[in-house]
């Protein structure tokens, strides 16, 4: 049999424990635990509530980013219950600027169902977890492991890493994620009441992000360094294989921003599709060929523009799947204009409170010199 057929069948074993992994783990998670507003002092059980909010906010999103997103809605809906009684616009404004938009409308449907179905009460198991808006496989995971010491691990980015990294997974993801799963639950321990599964991952996790960094990681403070394969090599920052990625067709469009005095024309967008339910300015479809032309007929119909001023430069933005560029047309309008059909205008001073995302907020900026 050859080294790489070999090899390729090892990985199919399940991956076995290594007794004193999980106690290093969570000797060193006891002394070096970060300190985040979701996660209670030690010794205390978390909050479902607060543990899903603060899960569904960081799903590709940083810690610094999500921490005054997260005290702004735990603020103004201190439990689930209050989330689910909320309109999905209110949510939708308080989640401005933190992108992937659909989470939102996930969110607000999640509470409202929990509030609906089970009085409140988020379910402690895995199943009834997944069966809720928004909540994938790792979601439920983390929720029945941090909330409720279900004996399960999640893998996030960090853990992902970090496990990668301890057994030199050479797979590349995503096709490498089922392995490291597997060995990601060894580091649980045994299952017995004291296995701490919830504090197990918040172990990892915190690894991760601390000591176990995409770049120049910190090996000699790990608690697991004694046994690392890819330390004893020495090409820890090699890890994770990652396939390379493919980047989307650049898209071009145009953005329309239209002033009345100090108000300016918005509209809503669709509730289904990229940005669904945002407020944005008016604009043209998002293309790959775009035409300066056929974007000018996509102009919002006015009365008393005789022509539009395009700004210099262009707004760009980068979505998952694609790049994209806006030229910037402005106008004013007289006092009494009105806004066409689905537009309305909107006090400028007032468009930090308007459920704008980040594009809409750099085209705006773009337009009005702000």
């Amino acid at each position: 049999m050859s080294s790489l057929a070999a090899t390729k069948t090892k990985r199919r074993d399940p991956p076995k424990a290594t007794p004193g992994r999980p106690a290093l783990l969570l000797d060193w998670y006891d002394r070096h635990r970060r300190v985040l507003p979701w996660r209670p002092p030690a010794g205390e059980r978390a909050d479902p509530y607060r543990v899903w909010l603060s899960e569904i906010m960081l799903q590709q999103t940083g810690v610094k980013t999500v921490g005054p997103y997260f005290l702004k809605f735990v603020t103004r809906w201190p439990d689930v219950a209050a989330l689910g009684r909320a309109s999905l616009d209110d949510v939708l404004r308080m989640w401005a600027g933190l992108g992937y938009y659909s989470r939102a409308r996930n969110l607000h449907a999640c509470a409202v169902a929990v509030l609906r179905d089970h009085g409140g009460v988020f379910p402690d198991t895995e199943e009834g977890l997944r069966a809720l808006p928004g909540i994938g496989p790792y979601t439920a995971a983390a929720i029945s492991a941090i909330a409720f010491d279900r004996r399960t691990m999640p893998v996030d980015g960090n853990i992902e890493r970090v496990v990668s990294r301890l057994f030199a997974v050479e797979e590349p993801l995503p096709q490498a994620k089922p392995l490291i799963q597997q060995l990601a639950a060894t580091l649980l321990g045994p299952g017995d009441e004291k296995s701490r599964a919830g504090d197990s991952a918040q172990a990892l996790m915190d690894l991760g992000s601390s000591i176990c960094t995409p770049k120049k990681p910190a090996c000699v403070l790990c608690p697991l360094n004694d046994d690392c394969l890819t330390l004893t090599r020495g090409d820890q920052e090699t890890f994770p294989r990652k396939a390379p990625k493919k980047s989307g067709t650049l898209r071009r469009g145009a953005a329309f921003i239209v002033t009345r005095g100090d108000e300016l024309l918005v509209r809503t967008r669709a509730e289904k599709g990229l940005l669904g339910g945002m407020t944005e300015v008016p604009g043209s479809d998002w293309l790959a060929g775009h035409d300066d032309k056929a974007a000018l007929q996509q102009a919002p119909a006015l009365t008393g523009i005789a022509k539009w001023h395009r700004k210099a430069g262009v707004v760009t933005h980068v979505f998952t799947h694609f790049p994209l560029e806006l030229v910037i047309y402005t106008a004013k309008v007289a006092a009494r204009t009105r806004p066409p059909e689905g537009m309305r205008w909107v006090p400028i001073a007032t468009l930090a409170g308007e459920a704008l995302p980040n594009v809409m907020r750099k085209a705006i900026a773009h337009g009005l010199d702000i």
